[in-house]
């Protein structure tokens, strides 16, 4: 048995759920299931396999990883600088040589295998590049001397053996896409990258191969010729190390995509046919599913509550940090957070078709528009290029007509650097990263930017013209005050009249439904039920007769009305009169009320110098009765949906930048003729496919959140393009040489290679400051 055992321990020595090997005597994660005893790797692969041991046994998980592969392999991908390139699989963008980028999000957290390789290429470099540089510079250091075999003859020769493996090896896929850029004629920083170290490489070579073709006022003592082994290798290694930075840089702006993706559960409890429960990968849920969510978890996908209530904290979608209550038939999203209660739901979304991973695509897919201010980096990248190498050619030609003895090594360094330092990746980098990071912070925030000219246009923004139903106001009726006479209780009479009501779809109905539910007030069957229509209905509650309807109708039905003051219909409510037993017990107002932060968003936004415009449909009593709660002066009421667009247009012609925020079908010609169209999440989906920016949770206040968004990434955008302008302004004349008249000193290809390596780095990682800008309600406006 003991041999048994010991057998089985043996054969159980991959992790079951990422395959990698461990050693039974040191694995600190180890479960016995089914007499066979598994060990892990670490706490997350032990929790998986717990929760679904079968599913990794059964060989389905080995299934499902073969199936996401050859889906990734025939995924598609784009470039992050040149959006038009597009191609199915992994490769290097032919227009400026970047690695190109997956254009689905993917929860994928495998090793981005070009980072690996270029990590590889830099640390084996960077052991060989070291004694490299020690042999070319012992010589140049007081008191320091070298044997021998490091020095004259054989030190070039072993010199040239560590450059060819560093230059080569280490450097050929900086090699391979600048001569790939050339060939296209599409001339980048890859290109300039090639030359620079081209030039310094093959002077070397060709100065150790044939000394004796150069002038003897370029001899050493030793009699070997002055060679740049040294400045190519160390431009090769600081490059890599750029491009390691860059990478890791632009893995990070996709965190914020990822982080929402991976916020939906590995797991989910299914409810089968005969009651019982099991704990399924989320993989295998399917629509129809009913699914039991505990208190605490994360609801794994879309559904409607069909048994049960809790709060559910909706953060993650709509930004707003309190829960919401969700009770039967109420949508709930895979992601969100449930709260203390438990639920039972009906599973009607999975997948690539849930909120969470549309918002995570739909963000993507904005991340890879182009703003405006795009053109500027790329009418300034377009000519770029061949400036530098007219520089660089210049400055060599003048050093070495003019420059100090010996005149080749001062214009073979001073062309080398300009072409190294100019580089334009940031120039390309300083708009696209930005976006990307902030796209993806407004995504956390409840603020779906569909498109970047969205972005950049709500920056300057002077007017929002909102809509007053859904937008302003709930979008629904809801009960807002109870009268009764003196013999009546407020709750008994709402309790009757929700009795009564409960069957109906009308909306004014299902407000008094739920203010009874709100209550927790007790709603019983009825029956006899009668709808009269236009008036009301009348039916038997727990044996007593009820009418509920308008005036007229409990007049017509006999009914006395008692002589003493009844409430005022508000404007924008409705009344309903409820009798009981042939008596007036009092009025039940409903009303579609404000949103409870309107007032607040409107006055933000006016203290960023934005003016609000109400466009309604509603009438005019209506229509200024909400604009003074909430602080608006400009009111346009009984506007039909085309005179909405032409509100907008007008408004336009005058000079203004014009936002439209709205909800529904009759929003949607003036969402498309605004300068940036604002679709409240909680609208019809043609207002949705309208709007540039998609406000999560239909609250207004994202509007001012849109707002402060765009102003950051817009002044990230600009300090981006500062940043790569100021490289490239001071650093080409400084390359070239303009400072040694004055100083007496020149730049290395060195420096310039760790500088140009710099400017990419400072871009992104100015941009991804973007994560932690304030735009909620405590930022400074």
């Amino acid at each position: 048995m003991a041999d048994l055992k010991s057998q089985n321990v043996l054969s159980n020595t991959s992790d079951p759920v990422c395959g990698m090997s461990v050693d039974p005597a040191t694995a600190a994660h180890h479960i016995k299931h089914l007499e066979d005893d598994y060990y892990f790797c670490g706490k997350g692969c032990k929790s998986k396999f717990s929760n679904d041991p079968g599913y990794y046994l059964s060989g389905q998980a080995a299934a499902d990883k073969e199936a996401k592969s050859k889906a990734s392999a025939g995924a598609e991908y784009t470039c992050p600088m040149h959006l038009e390139v597009v191609q199915v699989g992994p490769g290097d963008c032919p227009t400026c040589g970047m690695a190109l980028e997956p254009m689905e999000v993917s929860l994928d957290e495998g090793p981005n295998p070009e980072l690996i390789d270029m990590t590889r290429r830099f640390w084996i470099g960077s052991v060989m590049a070291f004694p490299l540089v020690v042999i070319a510079m012992a010589a140049h250091v007081p008191g320091v001397t070298l044997p021998q075999v490091f020095q004259g003859v054989s030190g070039v020769w072993l010199q040239a053996a560590l450059a060819t493996l560093v230059v080569l090896w280490a450097g050929w896929p900086l090699l391979v896409k600048g001569l790939a850029s050339i060939a296209s004629w599409n001339l980048n920083m890859f290109s300039l990258i090639l030359a620079g170290t081209g030039a310094a490489y093959f002077y070397s070579i060709i100065a150790t191969l044939f000394p004796s073709a150069f002038p003897s006022s370029l001899r050493m003592l030793d009699g070997t010729i002055g060679v740049y082994y040294e400045s190519a290798a160390v431009i090769i290694v600081l490059v890599l190390l750029g491009q390691v930075l860059e990478l890791k840089a632009r893995d990070r702006t996709g965190l914020a995509l990822k982080g929402l993706l991976g916020l939906a559960p590995d797991n989910a409890s299914v409810i089968a046919e005969d009651g019982s429960e099991k704990t399924v990968s989320i993989n295998h849920v399917s629509v129809g599913d009913n699914l039991r969510i505990h208190p605490g978890e994360r609801v794994p996908v879309d559904g409607i509550i069909y048994d049960g209530e809790s709060h559910i904290d909706e953060s993650m979608v709509t930004g707003e940090p309190l829960s919401v209550r969700k009770t039967i038939d109420d949508w709930v999203i895979g992601g969100t957070v449930n709260g203390q209660g438990s639920f039972l739901m009906k599973t009607e979304l999975v997948g690539r078709d849930t909120m969470l991973a549309r918002i995570v695509q739909t963000v993507a897919e904005a991340q890879r528009t182009r703003a405006p201010i795009q053109s500027i980096a790329d009418k300034v990248a377009g000519i770029f290029v061949p400036v530098v190498v007219a520089v660089a050619i210049a400055a060599f030609g003048i050093w070495w007509m003019v420059g100090p003895e010996p005149s080749l090594s001062y214009a073979l360094v001073a062309g080398v650097s300009v072409l190294i330092i100019a580089c334009p990746c940031a120039l390309g980098l300083a708009t696209p990263v930005s976006i990307m990071v902030g796209t993806g912070r407004g995504a956390a925030a409840g603020v779906l930017i569909r498109n970047a000219e969205a972005l950049e246009n709500m920056e300057k923004v002077d007017i929002v013209c909102v809509d007053k139903t859904g937008t302003l106001t709930e979008g629904k009726p809801v009960l807002t005050d109870i009268y009764v006479v003196p013999e009546f209780q407020e709750d008994d009479v709402l309790a009757v009249v929700a009795s009564l009501e409960k069957g109906s779809e009308h909306p004014v109905a299902s407000a008094v439904v739920t203010g009874a539910r709100e209550k927790g007030l007790e709603i019983v069957a009825s029956s006899n039920f009668e709808a009269i229509p236009g008036h009301g209905v009348r039916g038997n509650v727990s044996e007593k007769s009820v009418i509920i309807g308008t005036q007229k109708l409990l007049n017509n039905l006999n009914v006395p009305l008692l002589d003493q003051d009844l409430p005022h219909q508000k404007p924008g409510g409705s009344q309903i009169y409820v009798a009981i037993d042939g008596k007036f017990a009092g009025v039940i107002e409903v009303a579609d009320v404000v949103k409870a932060n309107a007032k607040n968003a409107v006055k933000s936004l006016q203290h960023l110098g934005i003016q609000v415009v109400m466009v309604t449909g509603d009438n005019a009593a209506t229509a200024h009765h909400v604009a003074d709660q909430v602080g608006i002066k400009d009111v346009h009421a009984g506007v039909l949906p085309e005179g909405k667009a032409e509100i907008v247009r007008e408004l336009k012609k005058s000079g203004k930048i014009v936002a439209m925020a709205g909800d529904g079908i009759n929003d949607a010609p003036a969402l498309a003729n605004a300068d940036v169209g604002i679709a409240m999440g909680t609208g019809t989906d043609i207002a949705i496919e309208n709007g540039g920016i998609t406000l999560l949770k239909g609250d207004i206040q994202g509007i001012v959140r849109a707002r402060r968004l765009s102003r950051a990434t817009l002044q990230n955008i600009r300090q981006n393009l500062f940043f790569a302008f100021i490289y490239n302004g001071l650093g080409v004349p400084i390359a070239a040489g303009v400072l040694y008249p004055f100083l007496g000193v020149m730049m290395s290809p060195m420096l310039a290679a760790a500088a140009m390596s710099l400017s990419s780095v400072s871009v992104i990682g100015n941009a991804l400051r973007l994560n932690s800008v304030q735009i909620g309600d405590d930022a400074a406006t």
